[in-house]
């Protein structure tokens, strides 16, 4: 019998400095540290986010929940807040100013393959054209090897507008990505 992902509703916050050590499981986890090849050790997760956790970075990460139980990330920033995604995305797309660029996990991998990421894609992208009123589109690069993170933007509604060579997260990878655009419909 398979778990249900629950139908629940989806709810979001900014990540705290007790979520460091959540995070750092989810970040070890095989196939979560297959794509975001991060460093999962609590002293390299506070490094990383811990600048985030004192609101002294432009960008969000939050921790979304279901059914009151912490499932996943997503970081939600404006692309031309940092420069060197700026420049990756504006080599194979044009970006307007204002646009917002989404990264997401799935943590607990019981939940994995049941809908969920296409689910918290969606309720952010809809979450962003309300609480960024002035966002014209939202832009996702992904590595093009990674078919169930592009297959869940595509059932979240985002089109795919661009391919081409982007720094991968995981110097394993090829360099070609794929370009998912939401706009403000």
């Amino acid at each position: 019998m398979s778990e249900s992902i629950g139908d629940g509703p989806l709810h979001w916050r900014r990540l705290a400095a007790g979520d460091l050590r959540l995070l750092a499981r989810w970040l070890a986890d095989p196939i979560v540290a297959r794509w975001w090849n991060h460093d999962s050790t609590l002293e390299g997760v506070e490094r990383d986010f811990g600048a985030s956790v004192r609101g002294e970075e432009p960008g969000e990460d939050l921790v979304v929940s279901l059914d009151g139980r912490p499932v996943g990330l997503v970081q939600r920033a404006l692309i031309h807040d940092y420069p060197e995604d700026l420049a990756e995305f504006a080599g194979l797309v044009e970006v307007p100013e204002g646009a917002v660029e989404l990264d997401y996990l799935i943590g607990e991998p019981a939940l994995r393959g049941r809908g969920l990421g296409s689910r918290m894609i969606a309720t952010l992208v809809r979450d962003t054209w309300t609480s960024r009123p002035a966002t014209p589109a939202i832009l996702v690069a992904v590595v093009a090897a990674n078919a169930a993170s592009w297959r869940a933007l595509e059932k979240a509604g985002l089109r795919r507008i661009a391919e081409g060579p982007m720094t991968p997260e995981n110097p394993s990878d090829g360099s070609l990505h794929y370009v998912y655009r939401a706009e403000r419909g």
